[in-house]
């Protein structure tokens, strides 16, 4: 299909002409002349296998000379069901199948090309398209309840075009916010549209995004924009799917707030570890470039942007905005106080505008349908929508898109499909390292940034990490302790010793060792130095380090209790608090456990009972692992 376009006509002040509009509608395939196989092949996808899937497809159209297309397009946002593979027909709807690995190729696509479903395959469901004729049998994406609640603005484009393709981002309406942005209104017209639309920063503490901008309008030029692309929390790839699903929605976004905040210069600080993103942000930024939308002089309203790639090295402080210019720069990533705010004072001394990539990726839609219309979507003070990344013991992983105020147990029922396996849900840990856990008795609370504070947790980028009845919730508190603890720059006291010594509590009550005579173990000793930390920090990262440990203490008291009064953990997850056993009834004696225990610890003959040694046992859980006949336990 051929990809070549005049950017004038297509972006043209009256709209495209007839025949630029026959050419958008075949880059949106509306009418095929020959079949197109789309592979999703995220980060997500190629881990599930998509790589070898994609070579399968292509061999098999080699040998049987097929001419057909293969479109490499990025996360739909149900990354269960990866790898996905779609195929459109001329004049059939585009059909996605679930978990296409390669052995699957041959048969599915010999059903599919004969005009029917293969009867062994896991539909995923079909896309609707008017005037194309629909598959027998198969329910509408919009139609399965992972998509039904879900309102996608962000993620509109992500899994349905190709990433790598200016053309298909233009067909979909692509850079038309920024034409009319351009024609039409005057910079601060700009601001006042995104103040007025409620947008508020996606990545942190919510702070408006307008006002923000405001704020570095009203100090000399030149001013710098910068896209925080530094994902470090773990259980959060949103920023990531985006970049290798839609770039140009984001370039786009960046050109609108760089004229908006008269800024030239643009930065991207994306994490090294996003390989397949940084792959798809360079030739993003190389296509628009050829085509006028970056550089000198953009569409020929005097626009200039320079939009530069700067990698992370992987260090969780740098996504904190003063850290994160300090890199840019050369320097050391250490965080600085404030004020200055950077919109004073920032790259190199100039105002410096910062938001995440979910934040500019929204503003093509605010700029497309009008800032009202964004406005009327949400709570009160949380408008639009949200991006999350859903992991964790849930049904349904992937990222979803939903309208502010919907409840977590609206995303955790609906969407994700509940807890599987029987388990009863138990917390949601919401905002990743920085945030807190939302208990099973207040799911109903609607998601938006005061009402989440209100239970000790915050939006954050968007992580969303369920656990289920087996989770040990003092565990968790030292798993995020561990890691913000790793992860601080040491900089300043309160975060550099506070979280070490929170860590080292939370150590020896999950390791058996807490001495109830020992007040750095206490309960009360917990939560105040939690909240010194938060109060003295210099950074973010400091103040909000105590997050999960706090929130935990306040809705699992009784958990935290049972460990160090008790020595006992509820949920089986802290080992050295477990007593392994091997019921007598049950085992066959058949060795195994006693092969496979690393201290020695269990003896009895073959084919009779065996048991475990409790004084030279180390309580490692191998025994529970490789008993075939569920003899071992744990209690």
């Amino acid at each position: 299909m051929t990809a070549e376009f005049n950017i004038s006509k297509v972006l043209g002040e009256k709209g495209p002409a007839p025949d630029v509009q026959d050419w958008m509608a075949a880059q949106r395939r509306e009418r095929l002349t020959r079949p197109v196989v789309f592979i999703g092949a995220g980060t997500c996808g190629l881990g599930a296998g998509a790589a070898k899937t994609m070579a399968a497809v292509q061999g098999y159209l080699q040998e049987r000379r097929i001419d057909a297309e293969v479109v490499k397009v990025g996360c739909i946002g149900l990354c269960s069901a990866e790898p996905l593979v779609d195929l459109q027909l001329p004049g059939k709807c585009r059909l996605s199948l679930a978990h296409v690995t390669a052995d699957k190729v041959v048969p599915y696509l010999d059903a599919l090309f004969a005009g029917a479903i293969p009867e062994k395959a896991e539909v995923f469901g079909q896309f609707r398209a008017e005037g194309l004729e629909p598959w027998a049998g198969a329910a509408f994406l919009d139609e399965l309840p992972f998509f039904k609640p879900q309102t996608r603005l962000v993620l509109r484009n992500c899994g349905i075009i190709s990433p790598v393709s200016l053309a298909e981002y233009l067909a979909h309406g692509g850079y038309q916010p920024l034409a009319k942005v351009l024609r039409t209104m005057s910079p601060e017209q700009v601001c006042n549209d995104v103040e007025k639309s409620g947008l508020r920063g996606r990545g942190g503490g919510g702070f408006p995004t307008g006002m923000k901008w405001k704020l570095a309008r009203k100090n000399p030029a030149p001013r710098y924009l910068v896209c925080n692309a530094d994902e470090g929390d773990p259980g959060a790839y949103m920023d990531r799917a985006v970049i290798e699903g839609d770039p140009h929605r984001l370039l786009e976004g960046m050109a609108i707030a760089a004229y908006g905040i008269g800024a030239e210069t643009a930065y991207v600080y994306i994490r090294a570890e996003y390989p397949l993103a940084i792959e798809h942000l360079v030739a993003a930024i190389a296509e628009a470039r050829e085509h006028g939308l970056l550089g000198e002089n953009i569409l020929g309203k005097g626009l200039k942007l320079d939009i530069r790639i700067k990698k992370g090295a992987g260090a969780f402080v740098c996504g904190e905005e003063t850290a994160l210019m300090h890199s840019i720069e050369g320097k050391r990533g250490e965080p600085r106080p404030r004020p200055p705010f950077p919109a004073q004072s920032g790259l190199w001394g100039h105002p410096t505008i910062i938001n995440n990539v979910e934040t500019l990726a929204n503003l093509p839609s605010i700029f497309e349908k009008g800032a009202d219309w964004f406005a009327a979507m949400g709570t009160r003070g949380s408008k639009g929508t949200k991006v999350f990344a859903l992991s964790g013991k849930i049904s349904r992983t992937g990222l979803v898109e939903v309208v502010m105020g919907t409840t977590v147990r609206s995303i955790i029922e609906d969407v994700g499909g509940g807890v599987p396996n029987g388990k009863a849900f138990k917390a949601v840990q919401m905002g990743g390292p920085s945030g807190g856990c939302v208990p099973a008795q207040r799911m109903d609370i609607e998601i938006d940034y005061e009402s989440l504070k209100s239970v000790g947790a915050i939006m954050g980028s968007g992580g969303m990490v369920v656990m289920d009845e087996d989770t040990c919730m003092v565990d968790v508190a030292r798993f995020f302790m561990d890691f913000v603890q790793r992860e601080s720059c040491g900089k300043c006291v309160p975060c550099r010793v506070g979280t070490k010594r929170m860590l080292e509590a939370l150590t020896k009550i999950t390791d058996g060792k807490a001495d109830l005579n020992d007040p750095t173990v206490s309960l009360d000793y917990l939560r105040k130095m939690g909240t010194v930390t938060i109060d003295t920090s210099l950074c973010g990262l400091g103040q909000t380090a105590p997050n999960p440990l706090l929130s935990t203490l306040r809705w699992f008291r009784d958990e935290y209790e049972t460990h160090l009064h008790e020595h006992r953990c509820p949920a089986k997850v802290c080992r050295p608090l477990l007593t392994f056993e091997i019921d007598a009834q049950k085992c066959t004696g058949c060795t195994l456990c006693a092969i496979k225990c690393p201290a020695e610890a269990i003896q009895g003959e073959k084919k009779k009972p065996h048991r475990i040694d409790q004084a030279k046992c180390v309580r490692c859980g191998t025994c529970v692992d490789v008993c075939r006949f569920d003899a071992a336990t744990a209690k």
